[in-house]
């Protein structure tokens, strides 16, 4: 069933990714004692990265690892807002004005639930809402029917089809605050001065990165690599530069390398495509 699910996932052009299984005692097939994501992590090298739609190569996949659990890719055919609490449920309705979304539903095996929305371009966002996290650009869940460390498993409940449209209130929430405007250096909304306001601005998203709270830290790196995408966007900010410095922000706060440079790279290509309209042609 495993494999078949794969398959079927693929052909809609999701892409697909072996993740490890959780055994009967809630430990990991991935062997590390105390896995904190038992049954939840890629068993691929390069991850999220190996995430295919060819037949042939997730035949190989579950030939090799036919108990494999499924994670499916998002960003490319859906995003998923992540919920795993009644409190994160009843935020996420409370948001949508007391309906949930009417687009594909899964019930995960811990007693969340993952509701499928079209793709919007953004990031991963963790706690989105409490008890909500936000998977989509260079993110991934796990499908129906993979089993759960506590035995049981996912499940649809509105069957796969067209992803539901992301409500206005949920998108500003996704995307966040833009960069400040109101500074000494605007006025009336228009930027006086771009390059300095743009310089100030990554000072100021670094600084927040580098001493961002601890289970804060990747989606403050997440939200201050859109705000300053969005400047690189606009022609304001050299993407090398941003790069160099919230890595190097990211690094004291304590990230690892391999989640910082994804967090970065998502951040900034989503931020990208929305470039902050600075009036440049007001500069004094």
């Amino acid at each position: 069933m495993l494999f078949d699910a794969a398959l079927a996932y693929a052909r809609h052009g999701i892409p697909v990714l072996p993740v490890h299984t959780p055994a009967a005692d809630g430990s990991c097939s991935c062997g590390r004692a105390g896995c904190e994501r038992p049954g939840k992590h890629p068993r691929l090298r390069h991850g999220l990265t190996d995430a295919s739609v060819d037949p042939r190569r997730i035949e190989m996949w579950w030939a090799r690892w036919p108990e494999a659990n499924v994670g499916l890719r998002t960003g490319v055919v859906m995003d998923v807002a992540d919920v795993d609490s009644p409190g994160g449920w009843h935020g996420l309705r409370h948001l949508l004005g007391g309906e949930l979304p009417r687009g594909p539903q899964v019930r995960t095996g811990g007693g969340g639930w993952h509701f499928w929305f079209s793709p919007i371009g953004f990031g991963n966002r963790v706690r989105l809402l409490p008890g909500v996290d936000w998977r989509g650009a260079g993110g991934y869940v796990i499908a129906p029917p993979s089993r759960h460390a506590n035995g049981t498993a996912y499940y649809w409940v509105v069957r796969p089809g067209d992803p539901a449209a992301v409500p206005a209130a949920l998108r500003d929430l996704i995307a966040g605050p833009d960069p400040p405007s109101a500074t000494p250096e605007s006025g009336r909304g228009t930027i006086v001065h771009p390059d300095r306001y743009a310089a100030v601005a990554c000072e100021a998203e670094a600084d927040r990165v580098a001493h961002a709270p601890v289970g804060t830290r990747n989606d403050t790196l997440n939200r201050a690599a859109f705000a300053l995408g969005r400047l690189v966007g606009a022609g304001l900010l050299d993407a090398a530069t941003v790069t160099g410095e919230l890595t190097a922000a990211a690094r004291w706060a304590g990230l690892g390398r391999a989640e910082t440079a994804r967090t970065i790279r998502s951040g900034l290509g989503a931020g990208r495509l929305r470039p902050l309209d600075a009036g440049r042609r007001s500069v004094a």
